[in-house]
């Protein structure tokens, strides 16, 4: 009997480590590592992983338990995956179970359920069921027993719900072995199917049968007939025959009867993209900066050998063709490839250009489609019957076996980073599983992140040195677009209190009368950014959280973009009861609303979080603006990348220093980012492009070089700002926050950790300032308040790490955090270690 290593469902600290089960005889030849199993665990059964297999021990081991049962006929997780997961439980300080759940989809988190069946099953063989009397002791019981024996089994629920009232009558007949409970592990989601008929005798046996049916049985030759002439296409689902005969299933069922037929359920499919024709496309000629490009990495892809590449091109360079371009190369080899785009950009306009070029060989995985239809595009990806996959950041777990090629676009974006746990960044978590398959990964964009840029540069980080290549032109060889910076502060000396600039005013006018388009964009959705008194400076707050609230029109309340809690909009102060209660600051609504009163008739289509909710709205809108059915697409920042209209000639940004007085390091560089990508959707095609940008800060270094689309000025600007401070690339940070409900406790634990971190550091001569020379160096920063010190009722510290060399800070900041937690001994208190943050609040 072989042993198997497991991973048990339960995300705690003494349980983060493999448990050793026995395999037995009948299940050996299903277990393999990735596979999911149930498994005894205490009283309980539990789904697991298969960690590693092992020979039987050379000991004792009738104490070791069995597995249950195997859940799946072919492991969803690959040995590959098993190995990335040990690897992000040490990178990120989280517990490996946590990690294998993140690499499935949601229908595969199973759980256990509780069903019972007849006991002393011999009894239940008797012959004449109508006879047969349970041995119990009154009518109560035997309607138990009967209620299960009529279904065969049920869950404990379902005999719960029936007999509320006899709990102890139902425990009575379990210890007596009249009922019998187990546990089976059931998943959240199953495959859909449904009623198919097909042929059950070959079509000149159904033809013979045909002579010999009688005239009253008409309905039944014609069901018949029907499924003869669509031999080819059986089976077919029962509704349509059903529909196109106009039978009944009596009929269909009297036909199956007499053995000529098969009624079956037949597995379907969710298909988010049914019913879509996506127009193929070819290969377009490269240019010879493409060309040079594409050849370097397709060298890579030949040699078999692991490669990083950053991929700077501005946009409209052309970097999507260059995708495309090393998928087919990748395809031609038999090898499997992930493209990665951040949820925002994740439009149905990219899904059409890897669709309309591979066809059904894509996989398309996002939040925007249903449990169901993940589940079912993640089977075609591990069944292989897709070989490409579009994705958000998860799509980077994506069970291939022959993976050659990951590609990143928009590599800067913050949302690569998980915010949850296992807190992982995709671009490390791609280039590591990359090195472990011997595949290339590709790090595109037009604004690399400063780390990125800053390793490919240097060539001194260690385990990420990306090549860089350089894409500086358009592919068109059309111009990058003309960019104005209006000084706001002018324009209120001048008189002008709307919203829009002058210079922007005018250019909507142009672009309305030569019937071009305009994408606005604002940084924040809602009305306004907050509610507050004139007369007394009441700003209306969550309750739960330290945060104003915004603002919402359409539904004339304020919202809390953190927690969610809502209030009707208040007429009158709270708090002195004056009713000069205005709203301040500009949302996307507002911006509507001015735009319909400054330009009647004005066609406008709003992309935020309130108009995108439902499913297949971000097409809709997109699909109205390409059939120029609006003059202005306004949104936040999901009209700034990824979109390709030909007749958007200018783009306007309402605040571009909105971001730039966050308390975050990185706020001037996704300033930079993000005005840049946004100026990129002007004049990608025929027509010139031009961009106004309105600020209050124009003197700003991020916004002046974005005007200039200057990056490698922004990038060393801003390299000496970090370099001074110690923060990231010359640095990594890890940043723990601890929250509890009670203020005074927290304070006291933040500083018994802050304290405990820094003795044991010191002690291993790692503690001091960055500034000095050795190798190795760690600082911690704190503790404090958070930037928002309370959410959900949840007051909010934190200690950021800033550390550099070859230690192994992460395990002495989670070792820390654990001892804290086990002597504190308050479940109340949450611990969350963030490495390598990207959201400092």
């Amino acid at each position: 009997m072989e042993m198997a290593r497991v991973i048990v469902d339960v995300p705690s600290k003494d349980t983060d480590r493999p448990f050793d089960y026995l395999i037995p005889e009948r299940l050996r030849p299903w277990v393999e590592v990735g596979s999911r199993v149930g498994v005894p665990f205490g009283h309980r059964t539990l789904q697991g992983f298969v960690v590693s297999l092992h020979p039987r021990p050379e000991m004792d081991y009738a104490k070791m338990k069995p597995i249950q049962e195997v859940l799946d006929f072919a492991p969803p997780l690959s040995p590959e995956l098993i190995q990335l997961s040990e690897w992000m439980k040490e990178r990120y300080a989280c517990r490996q179970i946590t990690v294998l759940q993140s690499m499935l989809p949601t229908a595969l988190k199973g759980k256990a359920e509780r069903y019972i069946t007849l006991g002393n099953p011999e009894e239940n063989d008797k012959p004449d069921d109508s006879l047969f009397v349970f041995p119990s002791e009154n009518d109560k019981e035997q309607a138990i027993l009967a209620f299960v024996k009529q279904r065969g089994e049920v869950t404990l629920d379902q005999v719960n719900r029936a007999f509320p009232e006899d709990a102890d009558l139902v425990k009575a007949l379990l210890s007596r072995g009249l009922l019998r409970e187990y546990q089976q592990i059931k998943d959240k989601m199953q495959k859909k199917t449904l009623k198919a008929v097909e042929l059950a005798v070959d079509v000149s046996e159904a033809k013979e049968a045909l002579a010999s049916f009688p005239a009253k049985a008409q309905r039944q030759r014609e069901v018949l007939e029907y499924l003869i002439d669509m031999e080819s296409f059986l089976p077919i689902a029962m509704k349509e025959v059903l529909s196109t005969l106009g039978v009944t299933a009596g009929t269909v069922k009297a036909l199956a009867d007499k053995g000529y037929i098969r009624v079956e359920d037949m597995e379907v499919f969710r298909d988010p993209y049914k019913g879509r024709d996506f127009k193929p496309t070819v290969p377009l000629v490269l240019t010879q900066e493409q060309q040079h490009v594409y050849n370097r990495i397709v060298q890579k892809l030949d040699e078999r050998q692991h490669g990083v590449f950053l991929l700077h091109g501005v946009t409209g360079s052309g970097k999507t063709e260059i995708y495309l371009q090393t998928i087919q190369r990748c395809l031609e080899q038999d090898r499997q490839s992930i493209v990665l785009v951040p949820e925002i950009s994740l439009t149905p306009q990219m899904v059409e250009r890897f669709k309309g070029r591979f066809g059904d060989l894509v996989a398309v995985m996002h939040s925007r489609l249903s449990a169901g239809e993940r589940y079912d595009e993640w089977r075609k990806i591990h069944e292989g019957r897709a070989s490409v996959v579009v994705g958000a950041r998860s799509a980077v777990f994506a069970p291939f076996d022959r993976l050659g090629l990951i590609i990143m676009d928009e590599e800067h974006e913050t949302s690569y980073k998980q915010e949850e746990t296992p807190k992982y960044h995709a671009r490390d978590v791609a280039t590591r599983r990359a090195a472990e398959t011997g595949a290339v990964v590709i790090l595109g964009s037009a604004t690399p992140s400063l780390e990125s840029y800053h390793a490919a540069r240097s060539q001194s980080q260690e385990g990420f040195a990306p090549e860089l290549l350089e894409m500086p032109t358009r592919a068109l060889g059309n111009r990058l677009p003309e960019v104005e910076v209006v000084d706001m502060r002018e324009e209120l000396k001048d008189g002008n209190r709307s919203m829009f600039s002058r210079p922007l005013h005018e250019a909507i006018s142009t672009r309305l009368e030569r019937g071009e388009q305009t994408v606005l964009l604002l940084n924040r959705r809602g009305h306004s950014t907050f509610v507050m008194c004139r007369s007394c400076g009441y700003v209306a707050g969550c309750p739960e959280c330290d945060i104003s609230l915004t603002y919402h029109q359409k539904s004339n309340n304020l919202r809390c973009h953190y927690c969610g809690y809502a209030e009707q909009s208040p007429e009158v102060c709270p708090e002195c009861g004056s009713e000069h209660i205005r709203f301040f600051g500009t949302g996307t609504q507002r911006v509507e609303e001015e735009l319909a009163k400054l330009f009647p008739g004005i066609r406008v289509i709003r992309m935020d979080v309130d108009t995108t909710t439902e499913k297949g709205s971000h097409e809709k809108l997109l699909k109205q603006f390409r059939d120029k059915k609006a003059d202005v697409l306004l949104g936040t920042q999901m009209v700034a990348k990824g979109l390709d209209f030909p007749d958007v000639t200018l783009v306007g940004v309402i605040t571009a220093d909105s971001a730039l007085n966050l308390p975050d390091f990185r706020a001037a560089e996704k300033t930079f980012q993000l005005l840049t990508q946004v100026a990129g959707r002007a004049g990608r095609h025929q027509l010139p492009g031009e961009v106004v940008i309105q600020s209050y800060t124009p003197e700003h270094y991020s916004i002046i070089h974005a005007s200039g689309h200057d990056y490698l000025t922004f990038v060393k600007d801003e390299l000496k700002h970090r370099k001074a401070l110690h923060y990231p690339p010359y640095c990594r940070l890890i940043l723990v926050t601890l929250s509890h409900e009670q203020l005074p406790l927290l304070v006291r634990v933040s500083e018994n950790y802050a304290s405990e971190l820094k003795g044991r550091a010191d002690r291993r001569g790692w503690f001091g300032s960055l500034d000095r020379f050795s190798a190795d160096a760690l600082d911690i920063l704190g503790p404090v308040a958070s930037p928002i010190p309370r959410l959900k009722n949840r007051y909010r510290f934190q200690c950021m790490i800033k550390w550099r060399g070859t230690m192994d800070a992460v395990s002495l900041v989670r070792q820390v955090a654990e001892e804290l937690q086990d002597s504190v001994r308050d479940t109340s208190l949450q611990i969350s270690i963030d490495v390598d943050p990207q959201m400092l609040m």
